[in-house]
Order: C-alpha cells, then sequence, then structure tokens
C-alpha cells in the first residue's frame, strides 16, 4: 500500500498500474479497500484498479467533519496523484454516495459508475436515530457480541466472511468513527439531481439487502439518464462483491467492455 498527501489528507491506496483503462473502487461503510480484493484479482491484469481508505477507515486518518462531497474531491485527487485523467467511479454503499458525487462535481472526470448496493437518498428521522443508537453503542463498547454479528449479518450476511470482519473492527480505533458516522447519518439527498448524470451507470444489487432494499436500486435506475441496468444478485445481502464476486465481477467486466 501507498500514501498520497492530497487535498489535505494522506489517502492509503493501492494502485494495480498498467495501461488499461482506470477503476477507482470505493468502500462502504466500517469496510476498508481489501473489500474489492476479489475485483482486483479479476480486473487488474486488465484494467488498472486503484482501491483506496476513505476517511476515518482502514489506514486512512480523519481530522474533522467531512461531507461524501469532499469524500468525492478525495478520490479525484487521489486520481490526479495517480496522473489519471479519467475513471469509472465503482462504490460500494458509501463508495457509491461519494461516486455520485463525484459524476455532479467533476463530470469530465468520471468515465461510468458501478453503484453495488447505495443509493442517492438520505436516511429519515427513524433511520438517523436507530443507526445513530447503534454506532453509539458500537463507539462505547465495540462490536462485541449480538452487535457485531448483526452488524456483519446486515452487511456480510456469509459467517465465514464475517468473522474476519469482526476480528477487524474490534482491532480497530473505535474512536475514528465519530465523524464517518456523523457523514453517513446526515448525508444530502441528492435524488432530485440523478437527472444531471450522463456518464453511464451501471447499478448491482444484491436481493436480500436490509440496510438499503432493492426498490432504492429500481428508483435509481429510474431517474438516470443512460442506466446501463440492474443486476440483481440472488441470496446476496450488502456487500455482494464480496459474498458472490463472480456474478459482480462479470457484470462489471461487461460493463467497462461496453463502455
Amino acid at each position: 500500500m501507498s500514501v498520497a498527501n492530497v487535498n489535505g489528507q494522506s489517502i492509503n491506496y493501492s494502485d494495480s498500474g498498467g495501461d488499461g483503462a482506470a477503476v477507482i473502487f470505493s468502500h462502504g461503510f466500517l469496510m476498508d479497500n481489501s473489500m474489492f480484493d476479489s475485483q482486483v484479482e479479476a480486473l487488474g491484469n486488465e484494467y488498472r484498479c486503484v482501491v483506496w481508505d476513505e476517511r476515518g477507515f482502514g489506514e486512512t486518518p480523519v481530522d474533522g467533519p467531512f461531507s461524501y462531497w469532499d469524500s468525492a474531491n478525495d478520490a479525484v485527487a487521489l486520481l490526479d496523484h495517480l496522473g489519471i485523467e479519467k475513471a469509472v467511479f465503482a462504490g460500494m454503499s458509501q463508495g457509491g454516495f461519494l461516486s455520485l458525487r463525484a459524476a455532479l462535481s467533476h463530470p469530465d472526470r468520471v468515465a461510468g459508475i458501478v453503484m453495488i448496493d447505495s443509493e442517492s437518498g438520505a436516511f429519515n428521522d427513524e433511520q438517523i436515530e436507530g443507526y445513530g443508537a447503534m454506532f453509539s453503542q458500537w463507539q462505547v463498547a465495540g462490536p462485541l457480541g449480538e452487535l457485531g454479528e448483526t452488524v456483519a449479518g446486515m452487511i456480510i450476511g456469509d459467517p465465514d466472511i464475517s468473522k474476519q470482519w469482526i476480528a477487524k473492527w474490534e482491532a480497530g480505533d473505535r474512536s475514528k468513527l465519530q465523524e464517518p458516522v456523523k457523514t453517513l447519518l446526515f448525508r444530502d439527498d441528492i435524488t432530485d439531481r440523478m437527472g444531471e448524470i450522463n456518464c453511464p451507470v451501471l447499478i448491482i444489487h444484491g436481493e436480500e439487502d436490509q440496510a438499503i432494499p432493492m426498490e432504492a436500486a429500481e428508483d435509481l435506475m429510474k431517474r438516470l439518464s443512460d442506466c446501463r441496468g440492474l443486476v440483481r444478485v440472488p441470496g446476496a445481502s450488502h456487500a455482494p462483491n464480496m459474498t458472490h464476486p463472480e456474478i459482480v465481477n462479470d457484470a462489471i467486466a461487461a460493463f467497462l467492455g461496453e463502455i
């Protein structure tokens, strides 16, 4: 892994290199760049795959409040650092939030978007209260016992993969979550701006996703001017790229080949 000092941040990243078209993968909440290991392995020989840790996750620090617009700027600044003029943005959950914002704020830098179990909307008051209470408990006691298992079940679903992430969460610095939690809970709703996004978009969504329901993906598909399809992943929860990599990798490869 390498560190890029850009946009006032020290961003931990990895770059597969090569002359192929660039894809920048942005992870979901509580995750880090390693959640895309299967995608890099499958696509890295043909495409230039960049993975990175967003603020407050993995090895990237966080030093104050930020928004997903700031995260979008982080990603574009990382592309600048790597000399990449344009890339496909592939984002899972909050990675999708920042990818949409990159397309709105830097349309000339986004060749396409792959949305993996993500959406354009924001939390309602009930969700803010529920998730806020859950993450408050997490910050105090950590992902011990039922809480860690519940969250891992919601995000991942696969018990074997979940064990690895619960262990990583237990070993991590919970104090880093304070600002990312605020960013997640109080993000702005950009649904009404989806018609402004002109680049091609592929949507991939787990059929068993409890965090962001399929209806959100279906609504997003209708609002985009150039949506190339909605790939439904049977049996998958919120992170199908980890639990069902073959389906996800094939879909991404087909999309990249098409655009």
